[in-house]
């Protein structure tokens, strides 16, 4: 049997300005593998090989213009990246990353927990959830350590993602197995390695103290439909392995999202929704 990668260690990295695609991206990696130059130049690539389509296209001519009168398509002047930014990076590790309403991404849809990582995005913020050692993690930067998901919770917390308006993508792939925490540990300031121990004492202090999650203003758009459910019960539910109880779980969610939906209705729209979608 394979030992534990990374010498058991989880690698967390909390919000850092803008920065959350690099962080998703890390996390999926499981090590700090690259910066917000490393992004910025995939970005620039991609923006000079977009232009060069649109003018060998004729028939795409006259659209040409607008396109090229805009200074990027893949990273804003606020540092949002866009989702072929963090495809090109995990290419790099023979990385494969499927929107999950794919039908090539069906079996992630019935079985998730015997998949590896997910990424998740909504309203500009990305981050990971992650299968490290056998045990599943919430690698949100917005929050002070990785959470630990059961499998059960797993599955509800993606339908209730889905349901609350998220894009999820399965990433699919060889993962790489080891980080070399001693060089890597000052590579970047907001990276962190922690036993599985210290990530749930954290959590359990932040819960206890009632601290805010998030390092800096950004609000964490989380699904209210979980919060009726304590994760204590979904794991006892879990043990039961019962598919009617999952199905009636998963009606209960169904049932609350008109006051998910009043919520949303309540707050302002300031930015016009965008064909593609954007990184922070």
């Amino acid at each position: 049997m394979e030992g534990a990668s990374n010498g058991g260690m989880l690698y967390h990295e909390v919000q850092e300005s803008k920065l959350c695609a690099v962080h998703c991206v890390n996390t999926v990696l499981q090590g700090p593998f690259f910066s917000e130059l490393d992004f910025a130049a995939l970005a620039s690539d991609l923006d000079t090989k977009e232009r060069q389509m649109m003018l060998e296209g004729t028939a795409a001519a006259a659209s040409a213009g607008d396109f090229l009168s805009e200074e990027s398509h893949n990273v804003s002047l606020g540092g949002d990246f866009s989702i072929q930014v963090l495809q090109k990076a995990l290419e790099v590790w023979d990385l494969q990353v499927i929107p999950l309403d794919c039908p090539i991404a069906e079996p992630a849809q019935i079985d998730p927990e015997l998949e590896n990582a997910f990424i998740c995005h909504l309203h500009d913020h990305w981050f990971c959830i992650r299968k490290v050692n056998g045990e599943w993690y919430n690698f949100d930067s917005l929050y002070a350590a990785p959470q630990h998901f059961s499998k059960f919770y797993l599955s509800a917390y993606l339908d209730s993602l889905k349901g609350s308006g998220w894009s999820i993508f399965l990433v699919r792939g060889n993962f790489p197995k080891e980080c070399s925490i001693s060089s890597s540990e000052a590579s970047n300031g907001y990276g962190q390695w922690l036993s599985p121990e210290d990530a749930e004492r954290i959590t359990k202090s932040c819960n206890l103290t009632g601290a805010p999650p998030q390092r800096n203003n950004l609000a964490q758009q989380q699904p209210e439909r979980l919060l009726s459910l304590d994760e204590n019960d979904i794991q006892m539910l879990s043990d039961m392995e019962d598919e009617d109880l999952k199905a009636a779980i998963a009606a209960s969610l169904m049932d609350s999202s008109p006051a998910t939906a009043s919520a949303e209705a309540s707050t302002p729209k300031t930015e016009n929704k965008d064909s593609r979608e954007k990184t922070a």
